[in-house]
């Protein structure tokens, strides 16, 4: 209303019309500004986000990766360009999963790269392999020697089933009448 002349103030028709401008100026004005945060991926929303890995054909799974690393391995991806460099790929490898997680160790004399890791997720692991295979030049033999943050306890059992076979030549089994065998109850050995 402000910006209409004094005639118009008065008027209900008038203040109604522009109550709903100014809801359609904040709503655009909201718009805008999420049109230009969608520029940047680090301000991107979701729906940017997909639209950004799809473009470079990343099969992300929302449920397990969340909106931060998403938006870390774009940036990576848009900042992979070459030379490769031992020290790049060291440095690129702490950028997406922290400092000291992954070593880089370089063989020149036998053309072997090995890559220590403990990585934390299986989308840091498919993060990292696409990385290497994309920075690892062809005449270097690749090792991965990954570890896992936690300890694992193996625990073996053994269980049998007892089977009693009725085909007997020379028994009483009638085919149709009596079954093959005869399974007994599950029984753990160790």
């Amino acid at each position: 209303m402000e910006y209409l002349p004094m005639q118009y103030h008065g008027l209900k028709e008038m203040v109604e019309i522009t109550d709903t401008e100014d809801i359609e100026f904040d709503s655009l004005i909201l718009q805008v500004k999420q049109m230009l945060d969608n520029q940047f991926v680090m301000t991107s929303n979701v729906q940017a986000i997909k639209r950004r890995e799809q473009q470079l054909d990343i099969r992300a799974d929302p449920t397990v990766e969340i909106l931060d690393f998403r938006r870390k391995r774009l940036i990576h991806r848009y900042s992979t360009r070459p030379p490769f460099t031992a020290r790049y790929l060291q440095n690129r490898l702490d950028e997406l999963v922290g400092v000291g997680v992954a070593t880089v160790d370089l063989d020149i004399q036998n053309f072997i790269l090995t890559i220590k890791l403990k990585i934390p997720d299986a989308a840091h692991f498919l993060e990292i392999e696409h990385v290497i295979r994309l920075m690892k030049p062809a005449n270097l033999i690749y090792y991965q020697e990954t570890a896992l943050a936690d300890t694992l306890t193996l625990v073996e059992h053994m269980w049998s089933t007892p089977l009693h076979r009725m085909t007997r030549l020379g028994s009483s089994w009638r085919l149709g009448s009596t079954p093959f065998s005869i399974r007994e109850q599950e029984v753990q050995i160790k």
